[in-house]
C-alpha cells in the first residue's frame, strides 16, 4: 500500500467519535466512481487508543481489510484481530464495531463496499 494514501495533506474526512466511539478517524475516498458491483473504497486511519462505535451494515455488504497496526473489529458480537493482512467480513445487517488496541500507533485499513 502507497505510503502517501494515508497522507493528511490530502483531502479526506475526519470523523471524531464515530458512532459514538472515541477519537478521530480519518477517512480518505478511494473511488469517485468505484465499479459495479463495488459502491466504495476507503482508506481509513483511526488514532491510537481510538474506537469507531457499534453501528449496523444498513445498505451494502463490507469487507475490512488491515492494512498496519494492532487492532480489533467486533462483527456482530464476534471479535476478529485487525491487522495487516486480516480481513473482516460483514454481511447486509451485521453490526460492526472498531478498536485500536495500540495506545502510539495508528490502526490503518480498507473498506470496501459492495451490492450483494
Amino acid at each position: 500500500m502507497p505510503a502517501q494514501l494515508f497522507d493528511r495533506s490530502l483531502p479526506h474526512d475526519a470523523r471524531e467519535a464515530l458512532f459514538g466511539g472515541k477519537a478521530t478517524v480519518r477517512v480518505w475516498n478511494l473511488g469517485a466512481a468505484p465499479l459495479p458491483p463495488f459502491t466504495a473504497t476507503l482508506g481509513c486511519e483511526l488514532d491510537p487508543g481510538g474506537s469507531v462505535g457499534t453501528h449496523v451494515q444498513q445498505e451494502f455488504a463490507e469487507i475490512v481489510v488491515g492494512i498496519s497496526g494492532d487492532g480489533r473489529a467486533t462483527v456482530s458480537g464476534d471479535e476478529q484481530l485487525l491487522q495487516g493482512g486480516s480481513v473482516v467480513q460483514l454481511p447486509l445487517g451485521a453490526t460492526l464495531a472498531i478498536e485500536n488496541a495500540s495506545a502510539s500507533e495508528p490502526l490503518r485499513y480498507l473498506i470496501i463496499k459492495a451490492r450483494g
